[in-house]
């Protein structure tokens, strides 16, 4: 297995930063598909990059983040994949670079918490800018808010592709299992936290009966959420037509 040098795992660690800071703004950089084809570039294999990136991008259809949930990180899995198979060669390149980009998937669900968490700090000196009305130091504090997210995938891809495969597989092995609960523990109030700060910014007071309906739909009757996004759009659009028309449709 070939080794990469300090050049080449700065420009992915690079890429890994920039991607992620550009899903905040929709470029749609951190895509595992994306991601594969930039790393196929680098290590000189487009090709396994983009056998690699296309699997990934099809095992995370249908998967989003929505009020701070947290899912598989499979950009960040295209890119480290991509480049362990790459340094691998040979015909199961692709295989083991797959082998080796699903557990880095999941691991980095527990780094997105741990990039989410840290932000808080730059949302209190965005508060305390907006409590002054300095609007400069505002989107300051903002921007700033998103470094730890972008390094929290910037570091692992330089010192995962720096290090190699077999360094990855110790540090995944090596996590403590109070640590690996206690970050699953946190991933999972996060939606909660997430949804709750959507229906804070909604008029609950009053469209509560259908926030109600939708509780009773999922806790009791076990709808799911895909299935309750239809009914929604169901009940819209029948409330939007008979308060306005056809044309308010």
């Amino acid at each position: 297995m070939g080794d990469y040098g300090f050049l080449t795992a700065l420009i992915l660690g690079i890429w890994a930063y920039f991607s992620i800071i550009g899903a905040l703004a929709g470029w749609g950089t951190a895509e595992a598909l994306v991601s594969g084809f930039i790393t196929g570039l680098v290590v000189g294999d487009v090709k396994l990059g983009l056998e690699i990136g296309a699997t990934l991008t099809l095992m995370s259809l249908g998967m989003a983040t929505y009020g701070g949930a947290t899912i598989p990180d499979f950009n960040t899995a295209a890119i480290i994949g991509t480049a362990i198979g790459a340094a691998a060669g040979g015909a199961n390149a692709a295989e083991l670079g797959l082998g080796i980009a699903i557990p880095v998937a999941l691991f980095m669900t527990q780094l997105d918490v741990l990039g989410r968490a840290t932000t808080t700090f730059f949302m209190h000196g965005a508060e305390q800018a907006l409590e002054k009305g300095n609007l400069k130091s505002l989107e300051k504090w903002h921007l700033m808010g998103t470094i730890p997210w972008g390094l929290s995938r910037g570091i692992p891809v330089f010192l995962g592709v720096l290090a190699g495969q077999a360094v990855i597989d110790n540090v995944v092995n090596a996590i403590p299992a109070w640590f690996m609960h206690g970050m699953r523990v946190t991933g999972s109030v996060l939606p909660a936290l997430g949804f709750a700060l959507l229906l804070s910014m909604m008029n609950l007071n009053k469209n509560w009966p259908y926030a109600l309906i939708g509780y009773a739909l999922f806790a009791y009757l076990g709808v799911p959420t895909l299935g309750l996004a239809f009914i929604g759009l169901a009940l819209a659009f029948i409330i939007t037509k008979n308060r306005g028309g056809v044309a308010n449709v």
